[in-house]
């Protein structure tokens, strides 16, 4: 008899870049500390070699699309908007992903077949008629994308009706988070919604110790993604002036890509530090870490990344209460720039005598729930969902 097996079928190379590929990476991660072996078929785009971690797994076997360009690729993109499924996730959507991902559906041994975001998902609703396929969302679509950039998604309600589509047609939709599942009910009350975390592996993360370095506020991220634009520019016109005026001597330090030709970002008290190789370097140079994100969808994986390694933290209510993080117990919350700077300003000065304690408390938290050992345990014999 064939080894069952799970196929995730995902529209770019699985890298740990991005919350889209951590969230991928991470899934992989936990299906084989859940007795799964895995299939991963994708599509090479945004990268040209997949995550090394993913390579050295003998329990996944990774195949490579490239999608085609021409007349076939023509075709399924119009087939796929004549269904109602928006332009930017059509696009996506090549004859070989959906050829490669009936195939291994068909094959013996498959327990579940996972389709890996919501243009996956949409290429896949025809197979999903057939049989079971799971729908990993990244975010609740409709309430994430709404104030976003173009991303030629059409309209709010076209986007709810696509979205609603494919949870329908989905065996079952895993959420991200808490609100995402209950937003997800609302719009399609009929699917079956399940909310699988996103989580980090807290084995490759050592805990920084206690007291940290100096007196750096770190914030990492992508700075080419709007959310994280606006949560910059909460820092720098909001926080620091308030930060300033108080006297406090604390350097903002930023890290990640999108700043290497930004003037507003190099002033004084800003350190921009760009891309680095060694994360956790930057992290051990921190007295405290911010997440201030004010939009955006799911759960925020820099929020997790920084309590994982064991240093105060800063937040917005928008990121914390995605991951239902308490106040005090975890990390500092603060919904204003005047809270937001005082918290900081406490936590460098060394006014918030808890301030290590509860940054111990917080890797705690991720370990317990948002671990890729936690994630393994829930998904652990799991077979509400199979072929």
């Amino acid at each position: 008899m064939a080894a069952r097996h799970d196929v995730l079928i995902a529209q770019q190379t699985p890298t740990r870049r991005g919350g889209q590929g951590q969230r991928v990476c991470t899934l992989v991660d936990a299906l084989p500390r859940a007795g799964r072996d895995v299939k991963l078929i994708y599509v090479r785009f945004g990268a040209d070699e997949p995550d090394p971690a993913l390579v050295a797994n003998p329990k996944v076997e990774l195949r490579e699309l490239v999608a085609s360009r021409g007349p076939r690729r023509a075709l399924t993109y119009a087939r796929h908007r004549l269904a109602g499924v928006p332009d930017g996730w059509a696009r996506s959507i090549s004859p070989e992903l959906v050829a490669a991902a009936t195939a291994a559906a068909e094959t013996p041994g498959t327990a579940r077949v996972i389709a890996d975001g919501p243009a996956v998902m949409s290429a896949l609703v025809g197979l999903a008629r057939r049989r079971p396929v799971i729908y990993n969302a990244h975010n609740l679509e409709s309430s994430f994308r709404v104030g976003l950039p173009d991303q030629r998604l059409g309209s709010p309600r076209r986007l709810r009706a696509a979205e609603r589509r494919i949870m329908e047609a989905a065996a079952e939709s895993w959420m991200v988070s808490a609100a995402d599942a209950r937003g997800a009910r609302e719009l399609a009350p009929g699917a079956r919604i399940r909310v699988v975390p996103n989580v980090i592996n807290t084995d490759d993360i050592t805990p920084v110790a206690p007291g940290g370095g100096g007196t750096d506020a770190l914030m990492v991220g992508d700075f080419t993604y709007a959310p994280n634009r606006e949560a910059l520019a909460f820092l720098l016109d909001e926080v620091l002036p308030r930060l300033e005026r108080r006297g406090a001597q604390v350097t903002l330090r930023l890290v990640g890509r999108g700043l290497e030709d930004d003037p507003a970002a190099r002033r004084p008290g800003v350190l921009v530090r760009g891309r680095v190789d060694d994360l956790a370097a930057e992290y051990r140079a921190a007295r405290c870490a911010l997440v201030p994100l004010m939009s955006g969808g799911g759960t925020p994986f820099k929020l997790l990344e920084a309590l994982a390694y064991a240093v105060p933290v800063v937040s917005t209510p928008r990121a914390a209460d995605a991951l239902g993080l308490d106040d005090g117990e975890h990390l500092r919350v603060a919904g204003d720039a005047d809270r937001f700077a005082a918290a900081v300003a406490e936590i460098v000065s060394g006014a918030d005598a808890d301030a290590d304690a509860r940054a111990a408390r917080g890797r705690a938290v991720v370990e317990e729930r948002y671990s890729v050992a936690a994630l393994a345990r829930m998904l652990a014999d799991d077979d509400r969902v199979a072929a």
